[in-house]
């Protein structure tokens, strides 16, 4: 099956193209980066390209009979970059994918579409309330594959939950970084709050699933998240216990830090963005009810297990990690910023 993946370059990219490639997939894998080439198959096709650029892309998508969209500007990108790549590259994608008639398009959004809710578990007719520009750039995008089903489009969406996995780095370092180290972790409240992540194999198996199927009933918006989870407290517990490097909760009043990282955000010195601490003392998980029942599928990983799973990877890659340049996306580490400061007395 003919399948491009926009996106490639990037964490979920790097664990689809692997998954789909022993499927039997023949793949074309796009960025905006170049590839390390050293992390992929010789059989993929791999083209450096912008999603904004509707001509080039208009000749990989011919042709095709799978689009999985997992381009997407990350929030520490500049607000414009965020729109134009999230909404507007999502528009390209959907409207070359009707004029080469692809069997199906699977689009990557997010639960950030959610905002911060009030209720839970948080359904798929719930209301869309995006927090910040990548939020609303989602729901905008959405917008427009909910109007391509309309005209005859097969369009999936799916909104995952944060997934986790080999090779995850961004705010997991951070994380990891400060367990190695045997810190003290901080919280934002009292860590007593259920928050739902997902493994990104459990997220790779569905997106397959998803493309063997060319029924309309397919062509709708599905939550995606681990099916078993606890409290943030224990489910760190749990990753404290496998490290065995001293590391505890830290306990914080929500009130008091969430201004602090608001201020430290809007002065560029802190690698957090809001609605990572807007949701990190409340509870956030999804009902994923509805993809199980219409895939007959549901995910492997609990939120510790994906977490000890990433931390494992993290321990075996620990010196390259640390080797290579700091960035913006998932797969490279994030400046701490006043963070590691404040690493020094915790």
């Amino acid at each position: 099956m003919k399948t491009l993946i926009t996106g490639g370059g990037g964490f979920l990219g790097l664990h689809l193209s692997s998954y789909l490639h022993k499927k039997g997939f023949a793949l074309t894998l796009v960025d905006i980066r170049r590839f390390n080439k050293k992390e992929y198959i010789e059989k993929e096709k791999l083209v450096v390209c912008d999603v904004r650029n509707k001509k080039k892309l208009d000749a990989l998508i011919n042709g095709q009979d799978i689009v999985i969209h997992a381009a997407a500007a990350l929030p520490l990108w500049k607000r414009r970059d965020i729109y134009t790549t999230n909404v507007d590259g999502t528009k390209n994608v959907l409207e070359l994918a009707k004029k080469h008639k692809v069997k199906r398009v699977i689009f990557i959004s997010s639960t950030a579409v959610y905002g911060v809710p009030k209720k839970h578990p948080i359904i798929e007719t719930d209301p869309r309330v995006g927090v910040g520009a990548y939020g609303e750039s989602k729901i905008l995008a959405e917008n427009f594959c909910f109007q391509a089903m309309e005209e005859g489009l097969n369009v999936t969406i799916l909104r995952p939950k944060t997934f986790v996995g080999t090779g995850r780095l961004g705010v997991f370092e951070i994380l990891f970084d400060w367990i190695y180290d045997g810190k003290r972790i901080p919280v934002i409240g009292k860590g007593n709050n259920r928050y739902q992540l997902l493994d990104v194999d459990d997220l790779v198996e569905a997106i397959y699933l998803f493309c063997l199927q060319n029924k309309n009933s397919y062509n709708d918006a599905f939550n995606i998240g681990a099916e078993k989870f606890v409290t943030v407290r224990k489910d760190l517990g749990e990753l404290f216990n496998f490290a065995r490097s001293g590391s505890t909760i830290f306990p914080t009043p929500a009130f008091f830090v969430k201004r602090a990282l608001w201020f430290f955000e809007k002065i560029k010195v802190s690698p957090l963005y809001q609605w990572v601490y807007d949701t990190a003392d409340k509870d956030s998980f999804v009902s994923i009810d509805k993809i199980k029942k219409t895939l007959n599928w549901r995910p492997k990983y609990s939120n510790s297990q994906a977490l000890i799973k990433s931390y494992c990877w993290y321990l075996k890659n620990y010196n390259k990690i640390k080797s290579k340049t700091s960035g913006v996306t998932h797969t490279v580490s994030w400046k701490q910023g006043i963070l590691a400061l404040f690493k020094r007395f915790v």
